[in-house]
């Protein structure tokens, strides 16, 4: 029989805080991050907002670590410190090949690839020594076992905006497998580089001023920064230790359009929610909140809410859906990961997070989005969507213990 797996501590830091405390009481509070961007070289962008980290947390992370690691490695360790702070875990006490970690990032160390441009293209220097093992996708998952002593399974998964619940599902079945007790789970990304950003302004995707998801004159997505990590224990591991349970992770499914490199379709992300309900035993009409991918595109917020309708029928408009993107944005890779923070405290505390930024009913997105303002209500299962370019498509569902 698989065996259970539990959350037993989080952690994270985006624009909206620097712990996953205070991220909760920023979704809580209906607060959104989106703003201008101060702490990097724009140069000539028309966009120039994002959801920013304005100053990192205090963190005694030694020099010789933090010169190797570029920005989104750095926030994955933050964040994995702080998770397993709260989980009071240590891989010392222990055997550390029990424990292990996957980390998500849907691109990889862009601050390091910008620099090196520069260096060689402006100012005829060389590449900086750590460039490769700063830039590759899978540092930060390599970070995060080095910073907290993991020798079990880790490494790096990537696979754009689905990436965090792609390693949270590959983490939970490491455990189920049996090939760890413990594991770190959740993803990372720093974005907002000159390059990526002006990248994205070539999609047309994003939004001029903020992201408003399922509201009808949304114009597009908000791009953020940020990490998210959690400590998932199978739940005999967790018992025998006396630790507190947050959630269960009761189920994800996976699933892939097979379409189009960028545009979505209705019937794989359906694909992806209902294999997600049958992992985990549920039926639709126990799921209470939705955390939606909503990323204030047109077609996207269209389209989740037309999968959502077939998936769960009459009970569509029963639920409670948001899009929490509306505040700490999207943050690609980590989106999955900070999103995960929203639904362990829903169920935790009764509140639904709103969908900030909304103006305007679309009469093709009619679910209940908790407009605006935050919602208490017992959230007994709570199931989060990530879907991404390349048609891959991640949802996970949490359970209260």
């Amino acid at each position: 029989m698989d065996r259970r797996v539990v959350i037993t501590g989080i952690g994270g830091l985006c624009g909206l805080g620097t712990d996953a405390a205070s991220i909760w009481t920023g979704m809580r509070e209906g607060r959104s991050a989106i703003g201008p961007i101060v702490n990097s070289e724009l140069h000539e962008l028309r966009v120039r907002i994002g959801a920013e980290i304005k100053a990192l947390p205090e963190h005694d992370i030694v020099g010789k670590q933090l010169v190797s690691m570029d920005r989104f490695s750095l926030l994955a360790v933050i964040a994995a410190r702080e998770a397993m702070r709260q989980a009071g875990l240590s891989s010392k006490v222990g055997n550390s090949y029990r424990f292990g970690a996957t980390v998500g990032v849907g691109g990889c160390g862009w601050d390091a690839i910008e620099q090196t441009y520069r260096a060689l293209l402006l100012s005829g220097k060389r590449a900086a020594l750590l460039t490769v093992p700063k830039a590759m996708p899978g540092a930060a998952a390599g970070q995060v076992s080095m910073s907290l002593g993991l020798r079990g399974p880790v490494f790096g998964v990537t696979s754009a905006c689905s990436s965090a619940n792609h390693a949270i599902a590959s983490a939970v079945d490491q455990i189920r497998l049996g090939r760890a007790d413990v594991m770190l789970a959740g993803g990372s990304e720093a974005p907002l580089i000159w390059g990526v950003l002006k990248a994205w302004e070539a999609i047309r995707v994003l939004s001029p001023d903020t992201c408003r998801p399922f509201s009808a004159d949304r114009q597009g997505l908000s791009l953020g920064e940020g990490a998210g990590m959690a400590v998932l224990e199978s739940y005999e591991h967790a018992v025998a230790r006396g630790a507190t349970i947050l959630a269960e992770i009761a189920g994800a499914g996976l699933s892939a359009d097979a379409s189009d490199i960028v545009a979505p379709t209705v019937e794989g992300p359906e694909a992806a929610m209902r294999a997600c309900l049958a992992d985990a035993g549920l039926n639709a009409e126990d799921v209470d909140y939705l955390n939606a991918h909503g990323t204030g595109t047109k077609a996207n917020d269209q389209i989740e809410t037309a999968a959502i309708k077939r998936v769960f029928g009459a009970h569509a408009y029963k639920l409670s859906v948001s899009s929490t993107k509306s505040m700490h944005a999207h943050c690609l890779g980590a989106s999955g990961a900070l999103e995960m923070i929203a639904c362990v405290m829903a169920i935790r505390e009764g509140i639904v997070p709103p969908t900030a930024n909304y103006r305007e009913a679309d009469a093709d997105c009619d679910l209940d989005i908790t407009p605006n303002v935050a919602r208490e209500r017992p959230v007994r299962v709570a199931l989060s969507n990530s879907f991404a370019f390349g048609g891959t498509n991640a949802v996970l569902a949490f359970r209260q213990v």
